[in-house]
């Protein structure tokens, strides 16, 4: 496989889920004689997983993020009822939206109606009212497009719901990967590398554990990491975009901080309007925060760890740029993830108890009111809920950016049915299909 067919498949895989070991034997490829003997060493202990030396040779687990259903049913059926002209074909949820966007007033101007929520017993016409506007309509073909319409006005709102939920699942995990050009990935193999390798590991699957998921940041990673310290080529902002510790982030300039700022405190924005949303939609048990019947447990989760991954890296940037003025006055906290009943129970059964820092969430003011104004969150706030609680504010990440070069042994990507590892993709898939560990009948 040549170089450049080597980084086409790495790019793409920062908007996959890859395994690590599939992008430790791309990473070799890349890399190849430039490699010592125990840079080799390392990556061949990853590469010896890899599908391509598997006795499988296929793994259970999907190597892709859900994607969100677009409008290509919707869009071939608009032509049927309407003459304005559709814009090209394309492909993909977000991109139809805007389509979506721009035709619904079109559409709705070839029926009579003014766009807008499409109420069928407020903003739908009578007889009278389509002759007075032109409308030579019968009323079941009116009501057929006015219907066709109005659930389109509403796929439009689900639509960009999930489009924003997918994107803050992905930076969830491995913040902005999906955002990253691919100019700048391919123009140093280093780069390319420790950035493929790291999301890899970021997109991990999460284990049912009570001692804590795997941390990204491996010994593979870090001696990818090295040669990126000790080339002169690398690309650090591409780095940054998905390793936003502070030892990679005082790499950048003032100007690259300050871009990367902006992007992150955007990401907030995103999050606190999705979780505000959830937060009316749900009954959660902010005290405890274990999941309950109806709880959409999965979106709150996903978002809550794109709020916090955001959080980090502004946190890291903004000590960087010096504004510790700025965060001692305006510090919104964590967001907390629901916990499933049985972890719960496993927690209790082994003498845990709730998380200190889940009861450090209950006390603050909720962080999407901090980031909109209506209430207000300092850092002495957070860590006065902190000390009683017997929470160390820096060491969690409450009041300081983590540092995030806890260094990790290298472990072989489980093969996971809900959470649980049973070492086999051919049994997973049995016990998949048999509803194994799905905690339902």
């Amino acid at each position: 496989m040549s170089s450049e067919n080597t980084r086409t498949q790495l790019f793409e895989s920062l908007c996959q889920r890859q395994r690590p070991e599939d992008v430790a034997e791309m990473c070799l490829a890349l890399l190849g004689g430039s490699l010592s003997p125990k840079e080799r060493g390392l990556l061949e202990k990853a590469a010896r997983g890899s599908l391509m030396r598997s006795f499988f040779g296929f793994s259970s687990m999907e190597t892709k993020f859900r994607d969100v259903v677009g409008f290509d049913r919707q869009l071939k059926k608009a032509k049927e009822f309407f003459l304005s002209p559709l814009p090209t074909e394309i492909s993909g949820a977000k991109q139809q939206l805007g389509q979506v966007a721009d035709m619904l007033p079109l559409f709705a101007r070839e029926i009579h109606t003014p766009a807008g929520s499409f109420d069928f017993k407020k903003d739908r016409l009578n007889r009278e009212a389509r002759r007075q506007r032109g409308s030579d309509l019968s009323r079941r073909q009116y009501n057929k497009r006015f219907r066709f319409l109005r659930r389109l006005a509403r796929k439009s709102g689900r639509v960009d719901r999930g489009v924003k939920v997918r994107e803050l699942t992905m930076i969830g995990k491995s913040r902005l990967a999906a955002a990253v050009e691919r100019a700048d990935f391919s123009a140093d193999d280093n780069t390319a590398a420790f950035v493929a390798y790291f999301v890899a590991r970021s997109n991990l699957r999460s284990e049912f554990t009570v001692d804590g998921q795997q941390t990204a940041l491996d010994e593979v990673a870090e001696m990818l990491f090295a040669r990126c310290v000790e080339s002169s080529t690398t690309g650090w902002y591409v780095v940054t975009q998905v390793y936003a510790a502070p030892r990679a982030i005082a790499r950048l300039s003032a100007e690259e901080q300050g871009r990367l700022l902006a992007r992150w405190f955007a990401v907030l924005e995103c999050a606190s309007c999705v979780l505000r949303e959830l937060w009316t939609e749900n009954q959660f048990n902010r005290e405890t925060m274990v999941v309950a019947r109806g709880n959409d447990s999965t979106t709150w989760n996903q978002t809550a760890g794109a709020w916090n991954k955001a959080r980090d890296a502004w946190f890291a940037l903004s000590e960087a740029l010096g504004m510790e003025v700025m965060l001692a006055r305006f510090c919104p906290g964590k967001v907390m993830r629901l916990m499933a009943a049985d972890v719960a129970f496993l927690h209790r059964s082994l003498g845990k108890g709730i998380d200190p820092q889940t009861r450090v969430w209950y006390e603050l003011p909720l962080p999407w009111e901090v980031l909109s104004g209506s209430a207000e969150c300092s850092i002495a706030d957070v860590e006065a809920a902190c000390r009683r609680n017997e929470v160390d504010p820096v060491k969690t990440g409450w009041t300081k950016a983590r540092r995030g070069d806890a260094i990790a042994q290298f472990k072989p990507t489980p093969e996971l049915v809900h959470g649980v590892s049973v070492g086999n993709p051919a049994l997973a898939v049995l016990l998949r299909r048999c509803g194994v560990f799905s905690g339902k009948g």
